[in-house]
């Protein structure tokens, strides 16, 4: 299984960093975007313009009317501010490349394998939590440096702690649906674990975790949903930006056509397009950290966590982009599992929905939809974003301990 990260030399720049800065030019310049297959809508209008980005160019355009400029020069005007602000950019994009942090901390030992996916222990006595990622991202975001590891805090508390780590897509993944990872692979490591444990699904991991304990649970005596999208076309930009993100699945068919996967680097680049200036504007900011402080080197651990990426099996691809973000089956109740429909309200054990209050990745109407349907769950809105409330600075604070406590109650 190929593991985490490891460099030698410079950081290189990811794809998706370039490509999200040219998208955020096209869209506040009208400029033509990168060069994206043709089925993708390439339009300015195609995906939301971030909000800030919005109040920006609101505030160029009234300079210039006030200052009787025609409508033309607005180009000019932003073309001559985005030049003085890639100055900064560029410093902070050097930073993030030449810092010496590395991640050195060595994977407990797995306690069942199958393919490239393992169950890893990060030990301690008690009942059993058992983590499930997102199959798109490292599942080492919950194990990040050591301040910042849920996995290695929780077993002080008097949890056992495993985590799954799916692993990178082999011959066989390449050709898994989200049947087969539920009803299959994670069922199968259900089976080994100690349990019945606690399943508790993060991102997308929600969605296959909340699947997999319907099926079986005889192995599963409650459930958390954090940061778990479930109705995709829930609030106000929801539906357009669903719709956009399924529309995107044509020009994406001769990308996954080689390898039988959606690439990590067009994975990245979609994330990044949900807020293509926020990009430019965290390197602004790291620019400006001490390079030896720990904010710097938690800066540099999500980075290098997000520029890991796993390429995603085709089938599941179709399915999450057609199916998730364009029909919305999870939240029409129209999602099925080996023929069973997936629904939060079937769940009848304890439950524990974790919301960040600025999450961008799954806004938060989504996870509210599915908190709403779970019969005998408790609900926590976190103070932070989709990834700063399991691995930023106030995690502890801010899911953690409220996350702790509600497990010490069941």
């Amino acid at each position: 299984m190929t593991g985490p990260l490891r460099r030698r030399g410079p950081r290189p720049l990811p794809l998706h960093l370039g490509l999200a800065g040219m998208r955020a030019l096209a869209a506040t310049t009208s400029l033509p975007g990168p060069p994206w297959p043709s089925a993708w809508l390439n339009s300015s209008a195609a995906w939301p313009i971030s909000r800030a980005g919005q109040a920006e160019r609101d505030r160029i355009l009234a300079a210039l009317a006030a200052a009787g400029h025609a409508p033309e020069a607005f180009g000019t005007a932003v073309l001559t501010r985005l030049a003085r602000a890639d100055r900064a950019m560029i410093a902070g994009l050097a930073a993030y490349r030449r810092h010496p942090w590395q991640r050195e901390a060595a994977d407990p030992p797995a306690i069942w394998a199958e393919g490239g996916s393992r169950m890893l222990d990060f030990g301690g006595d008690g009942p059993a939590v058992l983590f499930v990622p997102s199959l798109v991202n490292r599942a080492y975001v919950l194990d990040l440096t050591p301040p910042r590891s849920l996995m290695r805090w929780l077993p002080g508390q008097g949890f056992r702690t495993l985590l799954l780590d799916w692993g990178w897509p082999g011959e066989a993944e390449r050709n898994f649906t989200l049947t087969d990872y539920i009803a299959g692979r994670l069922e199968r490591a259900l089976a080994a674990a100690p349990g019945p444990v606690v399943l508790a699904g993060y991102c997308m991991g929600g969605l296959l975790a909340l699947a997999g304990a319907l099926r079986r649970p005889d192995r599963v005596r409650a459930l958390a949903l954090l940061a778990t999208p479930w109705d995709f076309h829930a609030g106000p930009d929801g539906p357009r930006r669903a719709r956009t993100a399924a529309a995107l699945l044509p020009g994406l068919e001769t990308m996954m056509e080689p390898t039988g996967a959606l690439p990590v680097d067009a994975i990245q680049s979609l994330f990044a397009l949900l807020d293509p200036f926020g990009i430019a504007q965290k390197f602004r900011a790291f620019a400006r950290l001490d390079p030896g402080s720990e904010r710097a080197a938690l800066f540099v651990a999500l980075e290098d966590w997000l520029n890991d990426g796993i390429p995603l099996p085709a089938p599941v691809a179709r399915q999450c982009l057609a199916g998730w973000y364009g029909r919305n089956e999870p939240g029409r109740l129209a999602w099925r599992v080996a023929g069973q429909v997936v629904d939060p309200a079937a769940w009848d054990g304890p439950a524990f929905a974790g919301i960040p209050e600025r999450d961008r990745i799954v806004p938060p109407a989504s996870a509210r939809a599915a908190a709403a349907r779970l019969r005998h769950g408790t609900t926590h809105i976190a103070a932070g974003g989709h990834i700063g409330m399991v691995a930023g600075a106030g995690a502890e604070a801010a899911l953690w301990q409220p996350f702790t406590a509600w497990l010490r109650r069941l």
